[in-house]
């Protein structure tokens, strides 16, 4: 089988530094992007990597170019790493719009650039496997972490809108840089009583620093099994391809109590929650034996 192509972006760092060399590991050809590329992906330049500057938050035109630019190199892409993103943390109360809107376009917008840019290539080859980045915040959120949370809502959405050969990996908590102070970004606000906020973030600043290093997961581990899932090999090998998929011992527990929690509340509440329809029977495809509203059709 002929190596595959894989175009990974945000490569300066954590996890897209990690994708990198274990793609080469396996054989396969990888571009390995992020913005100043020159510099700040200099020390992937003698791994065997193409290195190639790309901004998400550029303008769809310049992320176009950028990809034809990456199809180029080997003449094909055969698999997608949405990884550039970083944590924005901060009160609600004391949040900006402005602040939302700047990690929307990094997160969830330029993830959305550079997929729309890359599904003709891989629409015209029939051929084609996209992958998102996600957190476990997706389904459990914490203190001062809305921004973040949104963003990585948003892109689940996306992604389960895609659904086809595309997997969400929710990605619980790794040992990388992520949660240091130069990783993190962190906006209290000048709304005034916001100091009530403060003994709350000083805690929740000082629980971080105590989590980061101490993290649970492995990085090279849990590229190695995404690495699986994408490849159809090891762990994944012989498993139908998962749509969303937890990373991590800390994820798993986080998505089985969250689900718990939520067939209990479907529970308690369904005899409210069936009130609700017309008298009569079921029409259309809710009508008896109906198979409900099918794939592809509203």
């Amino acid at each position: 089988m002929p190596p595959s192509v894989w175009l990974v972006t945000g490569c300066s760092s954590g996890f897209g530094t990690a994708f990198v060399h274990e793609i080469l590991s396996r054989g396969d050809k990888v571009i390995a992007t992020g913005r100043n590329a020159s510099t700040k992906l200099a020390h992937l330049k003698n791994t065997g990597a193409a290195i190639l500057d790309l901004d998400v938050t550029a303008p769809q035109g310049e992320i176009d170019g950028k990809i034809r630019q990456a199809v180029d190199v080997y003449g094909q892409i055969d698999v997608l790493v949405n990884n550039a993103g970083y944590v924005q943390l901060g009160f609600v109360e004391g949040m900006s719009r402005e602040t939302y809107i700047t990690q929307l376009n990094t997160n969830f917008f330029g993830a959305i650039a550079v997929t729309t840019a890359l599904l003709p290539h891989f629409r015209a080859r029939r051929t084609g496997r996209i992958a998102f980045l996600n957190s476990i915040f997706t389904w459990s959120t914490g203190v001062a972490g809305a921004p973040y949370a949104v963003s990585k809502q948003a892109l689940t959405a996306f992604a389960l809108s895609l659904h086809e050969e595309v997997v969400s990996f929710e990605v619980g908590h790794f040992r990388t840089p992520v949660l240091s102070k130069s990783q993190m970004k962190v906006e209290v606000g000048a709304v005034a009583g916001m100091e009530d906020y403060k003994p709350l973030l000083r805690g929740w600043m000082e629980g971080s620093g105590r989590m980061s290093g101490n993290q649970p997961g492995d990085p090279k581990l849990g590229i190695s099994r995404m690495v699986d899932v994408l490849r159809g090999e090891g762990f994944a090998k012989g498993k139908p391809f998962p749509v969303r998929l937890p990373i991590g011992s800390d994820a798993v527990e986080i998505v089985k109590k969250t689900c718990e929690e939520t067939l209990k509340n479907l529970e308690e509440w369904r005899e409210l929650s069936v009130s609700t329809d017309f008298d009569g029977p079921k029409r259309g495809p809710w009508a008896v034996g109906g198979k409900g509203r099918e794939k592809g059709k509203i």
